[in-house]
């Protein structure tokens, strides 16, 4: 591996993941159900999310340690399926991050009380 592989990789290690409203759509969806395993496919109808906005944040949340994934088999003639779950570290950052939206959404507006 050369020095640029090097840097990237420490530099997207680096990077803090962003709390989209999105990603926070997907972590709350996983904290329903946090010990069961989630299809893509479930993911995106529950959520409401369109497969290309899901799957990056399944990607970074994989990439993080966030989400464990596996492989299901399925019947004959269909391709297996990916599968994904929470880990401790992602029922821990899943709970700080939908808590962390519920505060925002009660505090009072920054200028008073709307008229």
């Amino acid at each position: 591996m050369g020095l640029t592989a090097k840097l990237y990789i420490c530099r997207v290690w680096g990077m803090q993941l962003r709390r989209t409203p999105q990603t926070v759509q997907v972590l709350r969806e996983f904290l329903d159900t946090p010990l069961e395993w989630r299809h893509g496919y479930d993911l995106s109808r529950s959520s409401g999310l369109k497969s290309g906005t899901l799957y990056p944040i399944l990607i970074r949340l994989t990439e993080r340690h966030l989400l464990e994934t596996r492989w299901e088999a399925s019947e004959s003639g269909k391709p297996p399926r990916h599968m994904y779950r929470l880990t401790q570290a992602g029922k821990r950052f899943a709970r700080e991050c939908v808590a962390e939206v519920r505060n925002i959404a009660i505090r009072e507006p920054v200028f008073g009380s709307p008229s």
